[in-house]
């Protein structure tokens, strides 16, 4: 199984903390969920890479979901002791930004804009805060394209100067199934579909006929 790999320079260190023998550094993470979110944000800890976690999450629907989302979010970022910033809702404006891509199925055209979307918001947020790395845990779901992620966040950090997107497949080194004994421990909310109204359509029939495909991007 593959390890996650750290990019070169993103780490640095501290006169203090070469002192320690320990490396400090910063990242924006953008969560989609708290179960998606909790073995990244434990693999970053353990690994001297200390998460601002950005909720940021407009397409999720309905607004009841939303909030349970987030304040599910919120919840697990509290209990680390982590900065956790909340992202404007605006589901309507987040509808005319995919107008006309309604009828894609699942990892089409319109999962490629909405990430774009999502992550060009973080790209912006990290700069306002001074950050240079974000990265997102949406490269943790296996029902999600990593291609599509990784092209939507490069986008984002092109669109943003002075910001890099950590490309990563979340999925890698055991921490698919450590986020899903997490998910115990915390009791965390488990939502059964990815967020927009236009996901809600896809049965889990149709989710298992395409998992052989889904499954070569976790290799």
């Amino acid at each position: 199984m593959s390890a996650i790999e750290i990019p070169k320079d993103i780490l640095s260190t501290s006169a203090d903390a070469s002192l320690h023998g320990e490396v400090r550094s910063e990242v924006l993470l953008h969560a989609c969920c708290a179960p998606c979110s909790s073995a990244i944000v434990e693999w970053l800890l353990a690994h001297g890479i200390r998460p601002t976690i950005f909720y940021y999450n407009p397409n999720i629907y309905p607004r009841e979901e939303y909030e349970i989302r987030k304040q599910e979010s919120k919840r697990h970022a509290e209990s680390l002791g982590l900065q956790w910033i909340d992202g404007d809702y605006d589901h309507e404006q987040w509808q005319h930004d995919v107008c006309g891509l309604e009828g894609e199925p699942e990892r089409g055209r319109r999962c490629e804009l909405c990430f774009t979307l999502r992550l060009t918001a973080t790209a912006l947020k990290a700069q306002e805060l001074g950050l240079t790395w974000f990265t997102t845990t949406l490269a943790s779901s296996r029902w999600k394209s990593i291609e599509q992620i990784t092209c939507a966040g490069q986008a984002a950090e092109a669109a943003v100067p002075g910001t890099r997107f950590w490309a990563q497949n979340w999925r890698k080194g055991g921490l698919y199934e450590r986020r899903n004994q997490l998910l115990h421990e915390y009791n965390f909310y488990n939502q059964q579909y990815c967020g927009c109204e236009f996901s809600m359509r896809k049965d889990e029939g149709s989710k298992m006929k395409d998992e052989g495909s889904k499954m070569k991007d976790e290799r």
